[in-house]
């Protein structure tokens, strides 16, 4: 068989799958799934054309990563066959370990365990599945590999990853002013000891780099209808789980009701493959399909919240830099148990506060290094002609507050 294809990417163009091995775990069931997860979860909501998955973001950043190593050949660096075959590998199952709808229920599904731990067990059963050919790929993506640039490509502030899915998102949105150069950054980068730096004739391009990820965590990944879907979607799963912790029916697949009815923690990944295999079954289909079911539950705040999120009916949001207005939530509180006759813990799953924050930069740590034309490494925080980066390393937070819209606030 003839395992040397070729694919059609909208960003991208033509790619070529170059290794047998890579595209053996590209028709694994394990990664096939990952069609079946939306990558940007809800966002369609706001973005009707963010309908791409997280397959199409793999197999991107798997092309991102042979151009980068084809150009950090180019510039004497020896990189052998395998190690350029691992890091495809590893750039290719940094996310196998997503579950639905992503980070909007990693905490709810699962006990707080991070997909990256969960990407790395599934790296080792397919490395057991392949005789240890895994092996560096796995060093790679968990940074004991020797040469430390691997990991950076796979996961750091200036990484593989971001490259690939500030472009494609910017793509499938049509949030055009997310757009980044990437062609240029990868062909400024360059390794010194072992590290990568990035040329200094490229720091206008990191800075537009920074600067385009800033605006896209606040006008597509945070922006506050996304924020109020997932937050609905949250407390859809906690209603689930407390249904189901009171023993009365619920539909689900039985992969899922595992994961409602039971905390799983990271612990019971690690010594339970058949936790494993379970997660695995799980995609958006699953919860969609749920929710679909729940709509007539005779439960009466997840019928209720399913109905209104299948149906867009979307909670209002408000954000503030401010700490949430605590008597606005009372007043609210008390008219959400009127207008839907409920409980006083019942009425919590309609009203929901919280935070979120974003910084572009992160200074310090795993900083961005810049190889000046003097030779010196530079932290591009500090690089003096930048205040906007400096200002950019700034965490900005910021609170919200949603609530069903038929709510009106009164101010009486």
């Amino acid at each position: 068989m003839n395992k040397r294809k070729i694919f059609n990417d909208p960003v991208y163009g033509f790619v070529t799958i170059t290794s047998e091995l890579v595209f053996d775990i590209i028709e694994e069931p394990l990664f096939q799934r990952l069609r079946r997860i939306k990558q940007l979860g809800l966002t369609d909501y706001v973005y009707p054309g963010a309908l791409h998955t997280r397959f199409h973001h793999a197999l991107g950043a798997m092309h991102l990563m042979g151009v980068t190593l084809d150009n950090l050949r180019s510039k004497g660096h020896d990189i052998s066959e395998k190690e350029f075959e691992s890091a495809l590998i590893a750039i290719l199952l940094h996310d196998v370990g997503h579950g639905p709808f992503s980070h909007a229920l990693e905490a709810s599904i699962l006990a707080g365990v991070h997909h990256e731990r969960l990407s790395y067990l599934f790296m080792k059963s397919l490395n057991k599945k392949y005789g240890g050919m895994l092996e560096m790929a796995m060093q790679m993506f968990n940074n004991t590999y020797p040469r430390p640039f691997f990991h950076q490509l796979v996961s750091s502030q200036l990484d593989i990853d971001r490259l690939d899915y500030l472009q494609r998102d910017c793509y499938f949105t049509g949030v055009s002013e997310g757009t980044i150069g990437a062609d240029r950054i990868i062909k400024m980068l360059d390794i010194v000891d072992e590290r990568i730096v990035v040329e200094e004739k490229a720091i206008y391009s990191i800075e537009s780099f920074l600067s385009a990820r800033r605006f896209m965590y606040w006008q597509v990944y945070l922006h506050k209808t996304t924020i109020s879907t997932e937050e609905m979607l949250i407390q859809i799963i906690k209603r689930a789980r407390e249904v189901a912790l009171q023993g009365k029916e619920l539909f689900a697949t039985p992969e899922l009701l595992k994961f409602i009815r039971q905390s799983v923690q990271l612990q019971d990944f690690e010594c339970d493959e058949s936790c494993l295999h379970a997660f695995a079954s799980i995609d958006d289909y699953d919860i969609w399909g749920a929710i679909k079911m729940w709509t007539n539950h005779p439960d009466k705040v997840l019928s209720t919240i399913s109905r209104m999120l299948l149906e867009r009916k979307i909670f209002k949001v408000i954000l503030s830099t401010e700490k949430p207005d605590q008597e606005l939530a009372t007043r609210l509180r008390k008219q959400i148990m009127n207008q839907y006759q409920l409980t006083p813990q019942e009425a919590e799953y309609f009203l929901i506060q919280g935070s979120t924050s974003n910084a572009a930069y992160l200074a310090g740590g795993e900083t961005i290094n810049v190889l000046t034309k003097k030779g010196a490494i530079v932290d591009i925080a500090e690089a003096s002609d930048l205040p906007n980066i400096k200002t950019m390393s700034k965490i900005v937070k910021k609170y919200y507050t949603c609530w069903p819209k038929n709510i009106v606030m009164n101010e009486n």
